[in-house]
C-alpha cells in the first residue's frame, strides 16, 4: 500500500537539493547514497571490532561470554547483508523499512551487549552511532526519537543493575542522564550541522552547474564568431583557437587537439612578435599583418591583442582576435554607402519634380517637330528621362518601407510565356548568343505578379549571371519548374566561381557589392520585389550538366487563374 508524504516529518539534511529540479535531485541521491555507504561501512567495521574482542575475551577466558561472541557474530553478518543488499532511495519521506533494519537493530543489540556485560567493557559509547545515523541521514524527529530510545535504554540498564538508593546508584543514575543529555545534544547539533553542510553543497552543485552552462554557451560563441580568436602563452605557444581563427591561419589543414608555436610556423614571425611585444608593453596592441598561403590566395588581417589578468607569479595569457581586412572594408563601406543612400533618397526626391518638367516639356517639343532627326532627340530625351525616372524609384522604393501586396491585388501573369518574353527582350538587348539557355517546364502554371516587376527581378539577375558567367556554350540558364503544390521555382544559373564568404554575409543587402562600379541595389531590389508578392529569394552553389555553379532561385506562389489572364509582357520592337 502506498504512503502519502507526512507532512510532520521534517526534512532530512538532503533535501536541500529538491528544489533544483532533475538534476538536484539526482544530485540529492548521489550524496544520500555516498553517505549511506560511508555509515553502512563504519556499521560493519564496528561489528568486527566487537566480534574480533569477543572472540578474544572468550578464547582468554577473562570475562568472554559464548552468547555475546554469537550475537556479535551475528550483528556481522547483518551489517555485511546490509551493506551489500539493501540500496534506500530517498521518496519525500522517510521510508520505514531501512531505518528498522539499521538503528533498531543496532539500538537492540547494543542494548543486549551493554545488559549481558560481565566484565570491565562497557558499550554506552556504540550508542552514538545510530544517534548520528538518524541526525545525519534522517530528519529531526528521528534524530531525537533515536536519542530518547537509547536514553531510555540507558536508564532502564540503570534501574536494573541497583540495588537499592545508594551513592553509587545515585552516581550511575546521574551518569545515565549526563549520557542522554549529551546524546541529545549530538542529535540535535548534528543535524544542524548537516543541514548547513548540504546547503553548501548544494550550493556549490549549482554555481557549478550555472558555471558550466556559462562556458558552453561562451563556446557556441567563440566557436560561431567569424573574427578568429587565439589563445597565446608567454612561450608564443597557441593553447586555443575557434574555428575562424584555424581557418584564417590553415584552412583545412589545422591539426586538431594539437599546440603550435608561433614562431615556428612560415609566415607567422609578425603575429609572435606582436604577442611578445603585448608581453614586454603589458598593454593592447593592434596591426595589419599578411598571411601567406600555398593552397591559395594570401589573407590580409587586421590583429589585435588583448591580455588577461594574472593569477599569482604565473604570467596571464595573450588573446590575439583575427579580422579579414576585406570584411572590415566592407562593413565600412556598407555603412558609407548607406549614409549615402539616405542622402540620395532625398536628392532623389527633389530630382522627380524637374524630370517630369522635363518629360512634359519633351512630349510638348515632339508634337511640334516633324524632320527624322528632330524625332530622334525627342526620342532620346524621352528615352533617358524614363530612365532616370525608373533610377528615381529604385533608389526611393530603397529609402521607404513597401507594404506587400496581396495576391488579389497583382494581376495573374502566365510564368513561362512571361520569362520567354523576358529573356528575348533582355537577349536581343544584352546578345550573349550561344551562352543563354531558357528551359521552361511549367507551361499552365500562373503567379500574381506585376508584368514590370517580374521583368525588373529577371533582368538584374540576368545582368548578375552575365557579369560573372563565362564563355562556354550554355553558361546561363533560367529554368522554370513545379516545386510542390503551392509553389512554382524560377532560377538563374551561371557557371561563374562561388562567392567568398565575406560576399555571401551581405549578399542581399542594400549598397553592398563585390564590384566598385556597381551601387549594390540589384539584389536588394530583387528582394523587395519578392517580398511584396508573397516569393522567396535565395542563393545556393549547385551542379548543372556535370559543371558547377551558382544559382539564384525565386519561389512563387501560385495563383488561381481568373476569368481574364493579364497578357504576358509585349516583345520589344
Amino acid at each position: 500500500m502506498a504512503h502519502e508524504p507526512n507532512s510532520h516529518f521534517q526534512p532530512s539534511w538532503y533535501s536541500a537539493f529538491e528544489s533544483a529540479g532533475t538534476e538536484g535531485r539526482e544530485q540529492q541521491q548521489r550524496a544520500f547514497d555516498r553517505l549511506w555507504r560511508a555509515f553502512m561501512g563504519a556499521r560493519v567495521l564496528v561489528a568486527v571490532v566487537l566480534a574480533l574482542l569477543q572472540v578474544f575475551l572468550l578464547v582468554s577466558g577473562i570475562s568472554g561470554s559464548l552468547p555475546l561472541t554469537g550475537l556479535s557474530g551475528l550483528y556481522l553478518v547483518f551489517t555485511v547483508l546490509v551493506l551489500v543488499f539493501l540500496r534506500p532511495r530517498h521518496q519525500g519521506r522517510v521510508p520505514p523499512l531501512h531505518w528498522l533494519m539499521t538503528i533498531g537493530v543496532d539500538v537492540a543489540t547494543f542494548a543486549i551487549m551493554q545488559s549481558m556485560q560481565t566484565g570491565a567493557v562497557n558499550y554506552t559509547p556504540l550508542f552514538a552511532l545510530p544517534v548520528l545515523l538518524g541526525a545525519i541521514l534522517g530528519p529531526l524527529t528521528l534524530a531525537l526519537g533515536t536519542a530518547a530510545s537509547v536514553t531510555l535504554v540507558l536508564l532502564l540498564d540503570a534501574w536494573m543493575a541497583s540495588n537499592g538508593l545508594s551513592s553509587q546508584d545515585t552516581t550511575r543514575f546521574v551518569q545515565t542522564g549526563l549520557a542522554g543529555t549529551g546524546l541529545f545534544l549530538v542529535a540535535l547539533l548534528a543535524h544542524q550541522l548537516a543541514i548547513r553542510l548540504a546547503r553548501e553543497e548544494a550550493l556549490a552543485a549549482s554555481s557549478q552547474a550555472a558555471a558550466r552552462a556559462q562556458a558552453r554557451v561562451n563556446e557556441v560563441i567563440i566557436d560561431n564568431l567569424s573574427i578568429g580568436v587565439l589563445v597565446v602563452d608567454l612561450h608564443g605557444v597557441v593553447r586555443n583557437a575557434n574555428p575562424a581563427a584555424q581557418h584564417m591561419l590553415m584552412g583545412d589543414r589545422y591539426p586538431e587537439g594539437a599546440r603550435l608555436l608561433l614562431s615556428a610556423r612560415n609566415g607567422w614571425e609578425h603575429l609572435a612578435a606582436l604577442v611578445s611585444d603585448t608581453f614586454a608593453a603589458g598593454q593592447p596592441l593592434e596591426t595589419e599583418t599578411t598571411i601567406e598561403h600555398d593552397d591559395r590566395p594570401s589573407q590580409r588581417l587586421l590583429a589585435r591583442t588583448r591580455l588577461t589578468a594574472s593569477e599569482g607569479r604565473r604570467a596571464g595569457l595573450c588573446v590575439l582576435f583575427l579580422e579579414d581586412l576585406r570584411e572590415v572594408e566592407a562593413r565600412v563601406r556598407t555603412e558609407k554607402l548607406a549614409s549615402m543612400g539616405r542622402m540620395s533618397a532625398a536628392v532623389a526626391h527633389e530630382i522627380r519634380n524637374p524630370l517630369t518638367a522635363i518629360t512634359q516639356a519633351n512630349a510638348l517639343l515632339d508634337e511640334e517637330v516633324k524632320e527624322p532627326a528632330q524625332k530622334r532627340l525627342t526620342g532620346m530625351i524621352e528615352q533617358n528621362a524614363t530612365r532616370l525616372s525608373r533610377i528615381v524609384d529604385d533608389i526611393l522604393n530603397v529609402a521607404r518601407v513597401q507594404p506587400s501586396q496581396s495576391a488579389g491585388g497583382a494581376p495573374v501573369v502566365p510564368l513561362d510565356a512571361s520569362v520567354r518574353v523576358i529573356t528575348g527582350e533582355w537577349n536581343a538587348q544584352v546578345q550573349p548568343g550561344h551562352r543563354l539557355g531558357v528551359h521552361t517546364h511549367a507551361p499552365k502554371v500562373q503567379v500574381a505578379f506585376e508584368p514590370e516587376h517580374l521583368r525588373r527581378l529577371m533582368v538584374n539577375l540576368l545582368d548578375n549571371a552575365e557579369r560573372h558567367a563565362s564563355a562556354q556554350p550554355a553558361s546561363i540558364r533560367v529554368i522554370t519548374q513545379p516545386s510542390g503544390a503551392e509553389h512554382v521555382r524560377l532560377s538563374i544559373w551561371s557557371d561563374g566561381p562561388p562567392l567568398e564568404a565575406t560576399v555571401l554575409r551581405h549578399l542581399f543587402e542594400p549598397f553592398f557589392s563585390s564590384e566598385s562600379r556597381s551601387s549594390g541595389l540589384g539584389l536588394f531590389i530583387c528582394r523587395e520585389l519578392c517580398q511584396r508578392y508573397g516569393a522567396h529569394i535565395a542563393y545556393q552553389r549547385t551542379q548543372l550538366d556535370q559543371r558547377e555553379g551558382n544559382e539564384f532561385y525565386v519561389l512563387l506562389p501560385l495563383a488561381a487563374p481568373p476569368a481574364r489572364h493579364s497578357r504576358p509582357p509585349q516583345q520589344a520592337a
